[in-house]
């Protein structure tokens, strides 16, 4: 007999719906929160119904326990899933949520308290017989006493947040002289996204891979492995790309990494979804990190593989059922269900050391999904990249995207045949996913999927540090044949402006042969001067660069599932997909609204033909330091008249749950400061000025 009929979910965005999907299917009704920064979000409208928790801050909304136990209540429903993230692995929330009369979709708080803290986890661990990493997991949290243990253990060290993950809280240190610095950025970061600033330390395996694996158990004592995720590829010590299986992992070692798995998850009377976290080195040892006692983002590759919905699990889970497969069965699925790969999709600038990015969609399109593992996924079938597609995400053409939350959007999911299979098909999905408005990590995804090391299955955990470094991620400068199409474009555009003023066969028209217009356009910050002669509403002439070159555009109907829509509707769409016949070659090319998308790469464009130009003293002074994001001070580290070096932290600001140090581009002296603790600030804006020295 079901324990519940509604379900609120204590979460946002995909997560949300994710977990909506596989509730709706199962013949549930679900209940959205949501914060005032999510009043047009999606999962808001998605669910059966929805309630406010709170001002757009996490620690006021998402975070907010007594808010979401009164909407539970308000709402009727009888359980709350936590999704991942948040309050996940909160073991106050999942005790207020049992003591409220509800049933919390996940381990019991007792679980969770035991893996919440990692210096307790790998203590359990230790004496349930699992490899750990050498450290220190003492009381004693002083400056002093980390140096003096970071000396014993041997650099190079990771220092970690006792009581959270997703590599906040986390700094890796090579060298003693580093200690206190570290020390300090790991405490506030961990004290900002957990409430705690306690803290352990780690010895630094190097170049480890990252493995994990997914364990499951009920209530009746049964608990089952569902095979390993590599998660090797991270930036700042978050996941970039997740596979099953992974590429280094034998079925022996799996035998063996999932015993353990099993044997630790039977050591805290563990019920629900899990995952534990492992090192592996270069010669096959392997040592526990941790637990996260929630499912993961990257339980859709384990899917795939399976053919399961892990949700729908949960949920089961919950109401007091069995595990329906028994360990033979799960071994069996894993063996012969290929391979998937998955990548994070996130409003971030790899460019500038993955900074977040906030700002508004101007037009996002999704790749195909398939509807494979029990609905996890989207509905319909892949457009283009083929079967095997799936998409997360809670995305529209102009949405929102808030500074305050997870840079992550959406992930994209491919199953194959084999890990080829499965990369072709992802590289070419991420060809077809548009998002524009927002800078993100799309086109560094596909540079992570096209590496001959990654193709090879060798990639660890330092990868992009070793093998995409800063500079590998800069965009460079615009190529000629992108800047012709540009000019190609924005020519096309003033002769369509044209038909809508004249008749179209005055177009180009003049009382002498078609002469060249002196036009401006602004392409990826570059200004570029460059000469039009429009012959017609369709075609013309560019000269740029001393190259005259003819142009012909048509708009193509979108392929897959918006073939045989007309342009016009395109149009009101927010983007129109074109031909553009340039130099007696054509090319495939998306344009929306001041973007266009050209060989699977985003570039910004403006036509500035009519704009004043921009004075001299209009110019920001190279003196002022400004907000590169949208976010919040955390601290302010210097005060007028203070004088600073090169490198010095002026300030820190965090954005989707990361912290970033402003440092001083020059010695000088801080002529004023424009901003104070708790302040929030957007792109731009200014922080601090800089005097001479």
């Amino acid at each position: 007999m079901s324990l519940f009929d509604t379900v609120l979910i204590a979460n946002r965005g995909e997560i949300a719906l994710r977990i909506m999907k596989s509730a709706h299917q199962l013949g549930l009704r679900t209940v959205a929160v949501y914060s005032d920064a999510d009043r047009e979000a999606q999962h808001r409208f998605a669910a059966d119904s929805a309630l406010p928790i709170g001002a757009a801050a996490p620690s006021a909304s998402y975070l907010n326990i007594p808010a979401i136990i009164a909407a539970a209540r308000q709402s009727g429903a009888g359980a709350i899933h936590p999704g991942y993230g948040f309050l996940a692995e909160n073991a106050a929330f999942a005790q207020a949520v049992t003591d409220a009369g509800l049933i919390f979709i996940g381990p019991g708080a007792q679980a969770i308290s035991a893996m919440g803290n990692k210096a307790g986890a790998k203590l359990l661990m230790q004496q349930a017989g699992v490899p750990c990493i050498p450290g220190y997991l003492g009381e004693d949290q002083s400056d002093a006493r980390f140096i003096e243990a970071a000396d014993r253990i041997g650099y190079p060290v990771m220092i970690k947040a006792a009581c959270g993950g997703g590599g906040r809280g986390m700094r890796r240190v090579t060298e003693a002289a580093q200690m206190a610095a570290g020390l300090q950025a790991a405490r506030s970061e961990a004290q900002n996204a957990f409430g705690s600033a306690e803290l352990i330390l780690e010895k630094a395996v190097v170049e480890p891979r990252h493995i994990e694996i997914q364990v499951f158990a009920d209530a009746h004592g049964n608990v089952l492995h569902l095979g390993e995720r590599d998660c090797s590829v991270q930036r700042r010590h978050q996941k970039v790309i997740e596979e099953a299986p992974s590429p280094v992992v034998s079925p022996g070692l799996r035998e063996l990494m999932g015993g353990v798995a099993v044997a630790a998850t039977r050591a805290i009377a563990y019920c629900g979804a899990g995952t534990l976290e492992f090192l592996l080195d270069r010669d096959g040892n392997f040592y526990f990190m941790e637990m996260n006692t929630r499912l993961q983002v990257e339980h859709a590759v384990t899917e795939a593989v399976l053919g399961l919905d892990l949700v729908a699990w949960q949920l089961l889970v919950a109401q007091g059922g069995r595990l329906p497969l028994s360990q033979a069965e799960i071994d069996q699925r894993f063996v012969t269900g290929g391979h998937a790969v998955e990548v994070r999709l996130c409003a971030e600038d790899p460019a500038q050391d993955f900074l977040p990015q906030s700002g508004t969609v101007v037009y996002w399109q999704a790749p195909g999904v398939e509807a494979r593992a029990g609905g996890a996924g989207g509905t319909g079938r892949a457009v283009g990249a083929g079967e095997g597609i799936r998409c997360e995400h809670a995305l529209h053409s102009g949405v929102e995207i808030p500074p305050y939350y997870d840079s992550m959007l959406a992930k994209v999911i491919a199953h194959g045949a084999t890990r080829d299979d499965a990369l072709r098909k992802l590289a070419r999905a991420l060809d077809e996913c548009h998002l524009l408005g927002v800078t993100s990590n799309r086109y560094f995804l596909g540079q992570c999927l096209a590496h001959p090391v990654f193709r090879a299955g060798q990639a660890s955990t330092g990868f992009i540090e070793q093998y995409l470094p800063a500079a590998a991620r800069q965009r460079g400068a615009v190529s000629a044949e992108t800047r012709h199409l540009a000019a190609a474009l924005l020519s096309w555009q003033r002769a369509r402006q044209q038909v809508r003023r004249y008749p179209a066969e005055l177009a180009g028209w003049a009382s002498s042969l078609a002469y060249p217009q002196l036009c401006k356009m602004v392409l990826d910050g570059e200004a570029l001067p460059f000469q039009s002669v429009l012959l017609g509403p369709c075609h013309g002439e560019v000269i740029d660069s001393g190259q005259r070159l003819a142009f012909e555009i048509s708009v193509l109907p979108e392929r897959g599932r918006n073939a045989g829509i007309n342009t016009e509707t395109q149009a009101e769409a927010g983007a129109l997909t074109l031909s553009v016949l340039l130099g007696g070659v054509a090319r495939r090319v998306l344009l929306a609204d001041g973007y266009f998308v050209h060989q699977g790469r985003e570039y910004a464009l403006r036509d500035t033909t009519w704009l004043p130009v921009l004075r001299a003293a209009q110019a920001q002074s190279d003196t002022r330091i400004s907000a590169p994001m949208n976010g919040r001070v955390v601290s302010v580290d210097v005060a007028k008249g203070d004088a600073v070096k090169v490198g010095q932290t002026l300030l820190v600001l965090e954005a989707m749950k990361m912290e970033h140090a402003i440092v001083a581009r020059g010695n000088g002296v801080v002529g004023e400061v424009f901003v104070v603790v708790g302040a929030q600030v957007g792109p731009g804006q200014a922080l601090v000025e800089m005097a001479a020295a």
